[in-house]
């Protein structure tokens, strides 16, 4: 099973998105910041890194930045969910910007692209 790791600070968010991947088959964790994500990818690497930008203690931004920068995770895709208008730099060869409010279809279109169906 394509384990998921999604990443927000908003419980709401986290929560839907969460329902929304289980029900397509996924295996999926969650986060509720940069920090704690890059813990959990480390001892155990997801598929796909699904993350907000602004959270607290370690934004998205930094968090695909200690990605890229780590031997076993630099391959994983990341997409980085934000409301702002201008994407920002992305160090990383595999991930993509998205803007929200994402709808359900472009997130699982988008997730499928990425990694192929659960």
């Amino acid at each position: 099973m394509k384990k998921i790791l999604v990443v927000d600070d908003e419980f709401d968010i986290l929560t839907t998105w969460r329902l929304v991947l289980e029900m397509e088959g996924y295996e999926v964790s969650t986060a509720s910041n940069g920090r704690t994500a890059l813990d959990a990818a480390r001892s155990s690497p997801p598929a796909l890194v699904i993350t907000d930008w602004m959270m607290p203690h370690m934004d998205g931004v930094e968090l695909i930045r200690q990605l890229a920068a780590n031997d076993g995770l630099a391959g994983v895709p990341v997409i980085l969910m934000s409301a702002a208008a201008n994407a920002p730099a992305l160090d990383h060869p595999r991930a993509q910007f998205r803007r929200k409010p994402l709808s359900i279809d472009d997130l699982l279109d988008t997730v499928k692209g990425l990694i192929g169906p659960a």
